[in-house]
């Protein structure tokens, strides 16, 4: 087992959100080694970003920015920090994060807590060479015009990120899944198109796993409308399978792990029917081994994001599902991961 596969055990029988805060401390400090040369087979694109893997780091983990280079050591081919906001928040009250571990799955209600845009913009300032980085942003909880916050944020995160992504999504913050009603997301997206104007950073769209099909479809139309540039599918659930059994199963939150998987595969399917090749999909949510993610980019994902995966497997697991991608890849007789994209529709 690597010392960081061991290093996450321990963290395991810490509570959660001191495990959490420890992990950032460690990534920042530890002299982690560059990670070894991806396979040429899992190289691929994402809405005109040059990946050496699909593999990629969901928001969430480090909301301030804090530990890109050592995360971007541990081998995935991009790295999403965030959410931010504005404005510094504290989130909820705490307890607010839950590790399920008989379910392989934890249930958050952080609250988009963070240090807010300017400190968030220094670190990406000297974010490490060579990594795509991501950011994810927010809007604070009382604000009433949502939109505004996502449009400040990408404007001072101009230049500073690879891609910036609009998280709509949170089951934590009052109001902001509202955003994905077709009126208000055109509202959102034509003011943040706007903002844009001649910036070339591509911008993402991250949106729930408990919208229907025609709601899905809905959105794709309208980000294709204001070129959104890619949609990344799924955040977490506010559905509880009756297969839960953790005494946790029934805190308040967005559930997120293995459980997630059904939710998830049906969400990428609605976006990858609507979207028809028309936008990259990236898809989260459950995603644990290589052939999940394997499954995932046949039925129409570019890319993938892991999260609590690294919570129950360490940050070996990276490289697991990458080795397995590989074998799986060249097997089925393809040259990159970017050929087998939605092969199985």
């Amino acid at each position: 087992m690597a010392m960081t596969d061991i290093g996450a055990a321990l963290l395991r029988t810490l509570d959660p959100e001191t495990a959490h805060r420890l992990a950032i401390r460690a990534l920042k400090v530890a002299p982690l080694p560059r990670p070894r040369a991806d396979d040429p087979v899992l190289a691929t694109t994402l809405a005109g970003l040059r990946l050496s893997n699909p593999v990629g780091l969901a928001a969430g983990l480090d909301k301030n920015g804090e530990a890109l280079r050592g995360l971007a050591r541990l081998g995935f081919g991009f790295v999403e920090c965030g959410s931010v906001t504005p404005r510094p928040q504290p989130g909820n009250p705490k307890p607010r994060l839950f590790r399920l571990s008989e379910d392989r799955a934890v249930i958050n209600r952080m609250g988009f807590n963070n240090a807010g845009l300017e400190a968030f913009a220094r670190r990406l300032a000297h974010r490490p060479a060579g990594a795509v980085i991501g950011a994810n942003l927010g809007a604070n909880k009382e604000t009433e015009d949502k939109a505004a916050d996502y449009v400040a944020g990408l404007k001072r995160l101009r230049g500073l990120a690879d891609y910036v992504t609009v998280n709509v999504s949170s089951p934590n913050t009052p109001g902001l899944r509202d955003l994905q009603g077709r009126a208000a997301m055109d509202d959102l997206l034509g003011r943040l198109a706007e903002a844009r104007a001649d910036d070339p950073t591509p911008v993402f769209l991250k949106i729930a796993p408990d919208l229907t099909g025609a709601e899905i479809g809905l959105i794709v139309e309208a980000a294709l409308d204001h070129r959104i540039d890619a949609l990344i599918v799924s955040n977490t659930t506010l559905d509880r399978p009756e297969t839960l059994r953790s005494p946790e199963r029934t805190e308040a939150g967005g559930l997120s792990g293995a459980p997630l998987k059904a939710r998830a595969r049906a969400a990428l399917r609605a976006a990858a029917e609507a979207s028809e090749g028309r936008m990259p999909l990236i898809a989260v949510g459950g995603i644990d081994s290589g052939a999940e993610a394997w499954d995932r980019i046949r039925a129409g994902a570019s890319a993938v994001q892991i999260y609590s995966a690294l919570v129950f497997d360490g940050p070996g697991v990276v490289g697991r599902i990458k080795r397995d991608l590989a074998a799986r890849l060249k097997a089925e007789g393809f040259s990159t991961a970017a050929e087998a994209v939605g092969t199985a529709r």
